[in-house]
């Protein structure tokens, strides 16, 4: 191996931008080993480990980074393993920006370790070279699991506690498990057969995986522990309530909420019409609304399905957009224009009820709020308008209160999320909650570690 450039971390190849911009394959085409160890040996290798107080899920980084600097790849992927069973989605969905790499020391004077990358290679280089193999489980304990929600956090808690000699079973209500994996994150950017391979790994540690079960209505949280034995409950269903901004035109046809035009273009593979024909409508001038990653996500799907014009409408400037610095950066290299310090008024349609044009505000920032950012307020006199054939609203979302209106005895918040300590323990005796249903909309990888400060907490109550 040459010598160690510890200054600049070794680069990722990626698809050409025009290209890419037209397809749903992968964005980044990862390390191959040689780019890996070159990456690995940057590590210092630090006594103070500050990279592992920075993952949400504790992720014995320096251990599994020295193992792919010694070629021992497979290993590597199976250090990850020992706290994270999706390394391969975390490697690359997580904000590692803002957490683990943002500890490393090298990033105090240089670039950081690239640690997304490296966790992403090894979990890749372990399921491609078939090379997984399941880890030693205890005795079975005869105490029974619910998970309700098979998203990151419902998923984390099986993984951990599934080791542990417990039964578990998850109840989603989809038809495909893996959560917003699966119907929020596009393939370009988390291929669905990774999804699927990581799920199949905790199949095979012995996890049941219930589908088209909507609890609240097929069944209740009570039911699972009254009738069907269920010891305790995790509650991972996340925050799929969409939020709409509550102006004059929103029920126009071509006014979508995100999560919807997400889950149509994901889950029901809208993207591969006509082998799939899930309808959808293909905009030609489409504007998103929000600066977060499902915006990016949202508007670089436009830009995939056909669309010759996508802005980003956001009412703080660049400096505030709250999406990954990655994300925006490959949407602009795709060719989404960032239309900022902005704010819709009103949509108008045609003749034929679909939208056609939407007023908009120009902002300027004032004074920062709670948030700590700058407040956005309107600039007096300045409006204009956008000729627009697809709206994306992209502003967050909220708690179904499907599940949680028919559970007695489980206290909310005001905006309808679950209470639960920090470990997960709510109201309700035998019942914990974890991820975006608590938190409200947050990361992935958040969402995992409260699922596994839930499973120990679990695990502390049944055992004893």
């Amino acid at each position: 191996m040459s010598a160690v450039n510890r200054q600049q971390r070794t680069p990722m190849p990626e698809q050409d931008p025009a290209t890419r911009a037209r397809n749903f394959e992968e964005v980044p085409l990862g390390y191959t080993p040689e780019q890996a160890q070159q990456e690995a040996a940057r590590c210092l290798n630090c006594k103070k480990r500050e990279c592992v107080a920075g993952c949400p899920v504790e992720v014995d980084i320096p251990a599994f980074v020295h193992l792919i600097a010694e070629s021992e790849f497979a290993a590597a992927a199976r250090k990850i393993k020992e706290t994270n069973a999706l390394p391969a989605v975390c490697g690359r969905v997580c904000p590692q920006e803002s957490q683990c790499e943002s500890k490393c020391v090298l990033g105090k004077k240089w670039e950081p370790l690239a640690i997304g990358r490296l966790e992403r290679f090894a979990a890749d280089y372990e399921r491609m070279n078939n090379l997984v193999e399941l880890p030693e489980k205890q005795p079975p304990n005869g105490k029974k699991v619910a998970i309700i929600g098979a998203g990151p956090s419902g998923l984390t808690v099986a993984g951990d506690l599934i080791l542990l000699g417990y039964g578990v079973t998850i109840f989603e209500a989809f038809h495909r498990p893996g959560g917003v994996l699966m119907y929020g994150i596009p393939e370009f950017r988390l291929p669905k057969a990774i999804v699927e391979s990581e799920v199949d790994y905790l199949r095979q540690l012995g996890v049941r995986i219930e589908l088209n079960q909507v609890i609240g209505r097929s069944i209740t949280i009570d039911e699972l522990t009254e009738d069907l034995g269920f010891d305790a409950v995790f509650v991972g269903v996340g925050a799929g309530l969409p939020y709409f901004l509550g102006i004059e035109g929103e029920q126009l046809g071509g006014v979508y909420a995100a999560n919807e035009y997400l889950t149509r273009t994901n889950l029901m593979r809208a993207y591969r019409f006509p082998e799939y024909d899930t309808p959808i409508v293909k905009g030609r001038t489409v504007c998103v609304l929000g600066g977060g990653n499902v915006a990016m996500d949202a508007a670089r799907t436009a830009r995939r399905l056909g669309a010759e014009h996508v802005y980003i409408v956001y009412r703080r400037s660049k400096a505030e957009l709250p999406a990954r610095a990655e994300e925006v950066h490959h949407a602009e290299e795709e060719g989404i224009i960032f239309k900022l310090l902005a704010a819709p008024l009103a949509f108008e349609g045609n003749g034929d009820g679909m939208v056609q044009r939407m007023r908009c505000q120009e902002m300027e920032l004032g004074e920062p709020d709670d948030s700590g950012r700058r407040r956005p307020v309107p600039k007096a006199g300045c409006e204009f308008t956008i000729e627009t054939d697809l709206v994306i609203v992209a502003i967050g979302g909220g708690a179904n209160p499907l599940l949680t209106k028919s559970t007695p005895g489980m206290e909310l918040n005001r905006r309808g999320y679950i209470v639960a300590d920090d470990a997960g323990k709510t109201s309700k005796p035998r019942v914990w909650a974890g991820g975006d249903i608590v938190t409200g909309s947050a990361t992935v990888i958040e969402a995992m570690g409260a699922g596994r400060r839930a499973a120990r907490a679990i695990h502390e109550c049944l055992s004893g």
